[in-house]
């Protein structure tokens, strides 16, 4: 009955059409890991300046955290409005219009003169560049099901691993020379390189399968989606996965740099060797069957890893007892985003602007609720706690995952 009433809502049949191979196939996978790099680097590339924009603007971590929570609030805000845009007027306008705001957030937010104006700016920032994060997820769903989708899904993740493990990289290069002011400048050139290389893809959803009708149609389309307890399990699981990641993110640069003494370059050469493990996570999700079957092995390991580390954070506090659990944590969520998304996607991807804004929503409530707690107290302890709660969520929706039907066929979901 879900999948039915997921079906009535969709723009038409989908088959797994989408071109295989050739040139347009290897800059369709470039652009969408690009997109979806994008959305990584937005917060993962001034993450190393966090410490010295908290004494530039003398304030707290926890304030100047809010600035990654406003940013994940507007990626939230900016999927749920441009989905259904995106499923009744086509994919790339609105991937135009998004980029046209986040260059405009990312220019302003260069003169702000306090960390509250730094803070709001970063909040249209999140809004533009929800338009190529949800897009990433989108386009491959209008083109592909089943096992060809997870295919796409998963190439594109694993290559995306090292925008993460760049983007810290090069923040924490560029903290000592140009600040924040120049990664935001990046920023900004990096939307503009998005932009110049739009006319290139060719539109991934035909008029035939838009959403016709007033305009509120497809934010209907969200109450049906809601409903389907195949695609809530699915998103709830990578929500809640991303969480932890967000949580991991936003405290590395405190824990790293101000609590065991190291660089900024320093602190974005760990990040970076830590994001090929996302990587690795991502293509080994594809080894499963059924593909749930990853999930279910990584919500465990995920638990005793978060365990591990809320243990060794008041037994050894050692950089390197930290630096070892986190690769394993890093490894499952890679295995984690893989599944989740290709399960969601999958089961939603006949109104797939609207399903890829809710599993978009889902990550960043998860993520602006963890960032600021993870900067109350010693930063250890809040840490420990945050990710192991987030674990533990993680693990009850994989094994909800468990008890449902196999997974993918070749041309339907569960």
């Amino acid at each position: 009955m879900d999948k039915q009433q997921t079906e009535s809502a969709g723009v038409g049949d989908v088959s797994p059409s989408g071109p295989q191979g050739g040139r347009y196939y290897a800059f369709l996978i470039l652009y969408l890991v690009l997109l979806s790099a994008f959305g990584s680097f937005v917060n993962d590339m001034y993450v190393p300046t966090l410490p010295d924009m908290m004494r530039s603007f003398h304030t707290t971590a926890s304030t100047v955290q809010l600035g990654l929570t406003f940013g994940m609030i507007g990626l939230g805000v900016g999927e749920i409005i441009l989905g259904p845009l995106s499923d009744r007027y086509g994919r790339k306008p609105v991937l135009i219009c998004a980029l046209l705001v986040f260059a405009g957030g990312a220019a302003a937010s260069v003169w702000s003169r306090s960390i509250h104006e730094f803070i709001w700016w970063r909040l249209v920032q999140g809004i533009g560049a929800s338009g190529g994060y949800f897009l990433a997820r989108t386009i491959p769903a209008d083109l592909y099901s089943g096992k060809a989708l997870a295919k796409v899904m998963a190439l594109v993740g694993a290559i995306n691993g090292f925008a993460p493990a760049s983007a810290p990289v090069i923040g924490g290069f560029m903290a000592r020379t140009v600040g924040w002011q120049g990664i935001f400048w990046t920023l900004f050139g990096i939307s503009v390189l998005l932009l110049l290389l739009t006319p290139a893809f060719k539109e991934s959803l035909p008029p035939s399968r838009r959403l016709s009708g007033h305009f509120g149609v497809g934010f209907r389309n969200y109450g049906i989606l809601l409903r389907n307890r195949f695609f809530i399990t699915h998103t709830m699981m990578k929500g809640a996965a991303l969480g932890v990641m967000f949580a991991y993110i936003s405290s590395a640069p405190f824990i790293i740099q101000d609590h065991y003494g190291y660089t900024p370059m320093q602190f974005g050469l760990f990040m970076g060797f830590n994001a090929l493990f996302v990587a690795a996570g991502a293509m080994v999700a594809l080894r499963f069957r059924p593909l749930k079957k990853g999930a279910v092995v990584a919500g465990r390991s995920l638990i005793v890893v978060a365990a591990a580390q809320f243990l060794c954070f008041h037994v050894a506090d050692s950089v390197w007892v930290y630096e070892a659990l986190n690769l394993p944590m890093l490894f499952c969520l890679g295995i984690m985003f893989t599944v989740g998304n290709t399960l969601a996607m999958n089961e939603g991807r006949r109104c797939a602007g609207d399903a890829s804004a809710l599993i978009g929503l889902a990550g960043y409530l998860f993520g602006a609720v963890a960032s600021p707690l993870v900067g109350l107290g010693n930063i250890l302890d809040p840490t420990a706690v945050v990710i192991l709660t987030l674990a533990a969520i993680t693990l009850f929706f994989t094994r909800r995952s468990r008890e449902l039907p196999p997974d993918l066929s070749d041309s339907a979901s569960a």
